[in-house]
């Protein structure tokens, strides 16, 4: 995100906070941030500081979101926006009072592929879309193998890190709303403390669309894809849900198969930073909206409450 941020000529990197002020100050030194706040009241009186981008684990995001706003920044907060959607809404509405922007990091949808995806349906190129299947099965690097493995009062697991964005991605490129999910997670030995490191589902869309996801983050060898299947033809997509913006778009019509030119390829972090800085300005929205994180939590949400009752569940967003 700083790269993404600092890479652009309405923005820079100006401030850090971090809960232990040390570190803060070591990663304000590695990055060239000119400020490292020893707290978030410092971090939010700052008048040098227009907007935040919030990247603490999930359990901060709501007091922080309404913090921000309540000091009058704009939030950019990552996925997903909170543990509960009514604590997401709560984020919602803050920001709405303050007359504030919140965008929410959904990345996948920044990305060239999806949005050649979501003309071609738009443009009736395979009919009526009537199924989708979502390949997001991954090996979690180890990197990113902390808190996401070990701690559910942080919103760790599978579920809340990765089918969180099939959900995004797939409201986006369909142009549709969820309605029911049915879904099973498992425990492959990667995750602990009773968290899901596989899932497994089938998502109901108000068109009656059909889409089967799985997601994981014990799959070290699968590549991830997205197909869309409609009445006069297919989507494939290769590579569809990585943060690496050069997957292929093929479209399959009368027993042809031709690759779609999706146009110039952006970084989607980029790209995401600065539809947010346009909406900031009053120009547009941010690429993915609060709502919009309501919307991907919910599903989410519903997928895991499916997997725990072994019944279907119901996506309801207020």
């Amino acid at each position: 995100m700083i790269p993404a941020i600092n890479g652009l000529d309405d923005s820079e990197v100006v401030a850090v906070v971090s809960s232990d002020a040390g570190r803060a100050r070591v990663y304000a030194r590695r990055n060239s941030i000119p400020v490292a706040h020893e707290n978030i009241d410092s971090l939010f009186a700052d008048p040098g500081t227009d907007a935040v981008y919030i990247s603490t684990t999930n359990e901060h995001h709501k007091q922080q979101a309404q913090a921000a706003a309540g000091a009058g920044k704009h939030v950019l907060c990552e996925k997903p926006l909170a543990l509960t959607v009514a604590h997401a809404l709560l984020m919602e509405s803050a920001c709405a009072s303050a007359g504030v922007v919140l965008g929410t990091n959904h990345h996948l949808r920044n990305a060239s592929t999806h949005r050649a995806v979501r003309r071609l349906i738009s443009e009736g190129q395979i009919g009526m879309p009537l199924a989708a299947r979502v390949f997001h099965a991954v090996y979690l690097p180890e990197r990113l193998q902390g808190w996401r493995l070990s701690k559910p009062e942080s919103g760790g697991g599978v579920v809340l890190d990765i089918t969180v964005h099939d959900a995004d991605t797939l409201r986006f490129d369909l142009d549709d709303d969820p309605v029911e999910v049915t879904a099973m997670t498992t425990s492959q030995g990667l995750a602990k403390a009773g968290l899901a490191d596989g899932i497994m589902g089938v998502i109901r869309f108000k068109s009656g669309l059909l889409a089967q996801f799985h997601d994981a983050f014990t799959i070290g060898n699968a590549s991830t894809g997205l197909e869309v299947h409609g009445t006069e033809g297919s989507i494939l997509v290769s590579e569809a849900m990585t943060q690496s913006p050069d997957g292929e778009v093929v479209l399959r019509r009368a027993g042809k198969a031709e690759t779609v030119d999706v146009g110039p390829v952006e970084d989607l972090y980029t790209r995401s930073v600065r539809s947010f800085n346009e909406a900031v300005r009053g120009q547009g929205a941010p690429a993915a909206s609060g709502r919009d994180g309501v919307w991907s939590l919910a599903l989410a949400l519903a997928a895991q409450e499916s997997a725990s009752t072994g019944q279907t569940t119901q996506v309801i967003v207020p």
